[in-house]
């Protein structure tokens, strides 16, 4: 199931204008280290960044830093909004669905990166 969560619906939520919560925070790091692990590859693994209400997720590849995408939290650590890094534009763009890995999106940190692995492989 892929979340979809429009314009509205996140300007309109008091959550999502709120800094995202420590508690969630602890649990996105122990999601991406998890998934690092299983990646299990020095040369290729996921970063993250809190800013405000969204976590952007970037990956080294080679020792190179790469925007994959940004999630916007909307309250729950299983509700994000997915917006995929459009190299065109060097924009985040959460209306873009046309994309290999699109289908792996599901409002989850591990889906994201999932999405961003197809989207985006090394």
């Amino acid at each position: 199931m892929v979340n979809q969560v429009s314009y509205h619906q996140i300007n309109n939520n008091p959550m999502a204008k709120k800094a995202i919560p420590d508690k969630i925070k602890e649990q996105v790091k122990t999601t991406v280290v998890a998934y690092n692990q299983e990646l299990n590859n020095d040369n290729l693994y996921f970063a993250h960044e809190f800013r405000g209400r969204f976590l952007y997720l970037k990956r080294y590849t080679w020792g190179i830093l790469e925007p994959i995408c940004r999630l916007t939290f909307c309250g729950e650590m299983d509700n994000w909004e997915f917006a995929i890094y459009k190299h065109s534009s060097e924009t985040y763009d959460p209306d873009e669905w046309f994309f290999p890995g699109s289908e792996l999106v599901d409002g989850t940190v591990r889906g994201a990166m999932e999405a961003g692995m197809t989207a985006y492989q090394p």
